[in-house]
């Protein structure tokens, strides 16, 4: 195939879904190694072809604009498994609101005193503050108060990777065995990608990862001013 096809945008969406079902197929054929979930097995090999064909990432983004649209209606499809779930959300949304609201400010305060401690600049510590909501929200999120819209999407990416790959460990560390408390902390911290974990492992938790992320989207955007502000005050930024 001479190089020329790879810097149109026809070969890259067969190639990205070619590589989620092979990514798909080796993390179910390793019994579920965390190490080898498909979002992270398949960025890496989209990213190589990338690097080793020299294609920018606008015309890798060209060509997959069909996935970036149906991100629409999968988001919508996640109210499908919430209503089977609504009986035990309203008898649950006191802890969910307190999990909420403590999950979400803990998420934006570490993230910027961690990079303020490492010596970030200010426009970096903005970027990083709402690496834990998913990307649609935080990158204009960052973008409001001065920060990268690219750096912000590197950080919800990473996040979203390290937090599913962690997440089970530690919930087993912890013995929280309660798949709707599994899948709201998991959906609270590692968004789209621990959420689309969470539903190929359980209904409950699947259902209450999808509420998590939603709602800490919401959270994390009416929450940055107010953070952002105090530790403005508070001389960090």
């Amino acid at each position: 195939m001479s190089a020329g096809v790879f810097h149109s945008s026809l070969p890259w969406l067969a190639l990205t879904l070619l590589a989620y079902a092979a990514a798909v197929w080796l993390f179910r054929r390793a019994g579920g190694n965390p190490f080898l979930i498909p979002v992270l097995t398949t960025v890496a090999v989209v990213v190589a072809v990338l690097l080793a064909t020299g294609t920018p990432y606008a015309v890798y983004a060209e060509g997959t604009r069909f996935l970036t649209f149906l991100v629409g209606p999968a988001t919508v499809a996640l109210a499908i498994p919430l209503c089977g779930q609504w009986a035990r959300l309203k008898a649950l949304w006191l802890p969910v609101t307190v999990a909420l609201a403590i999950g979400s400010i803990a998420a934006i305060v570490s993230a910027v005193l961690v990079a303020w401690a490492l010596g970030g600049s200010l426009e970096t510590l903005i970027s990083l503050a709402p690496k834990s909501a998913t990307m649609p929200i935080a990158m204009p999120v960052a973008e409001r108060f001065g920060g990268l819209p690219s750096l912000a999407a590197v950080a919800v990416a990473i996040t979203g990777i390290v937090g599913t790959i962690l997440s089970r460990p530690l919930l087993n560390l912890l013995r929280v065995d309660d798949p709707a408390a599994r899948g709201f902390a998991i959906g609270l911290t590692a968004h789209a990608i621990g959420m689309a974990r969470e539903i190929q492992a359980h209904p409950t938790a699947g259902a209450f990862a999808a509420l998590a992320m939603g709602l800490n989207g919401i959270a994390t955007a009416l929450l940055m001013p107010f953070v952002i502000g105090l530790l403005r005050e508070a001389g960090f930024l």
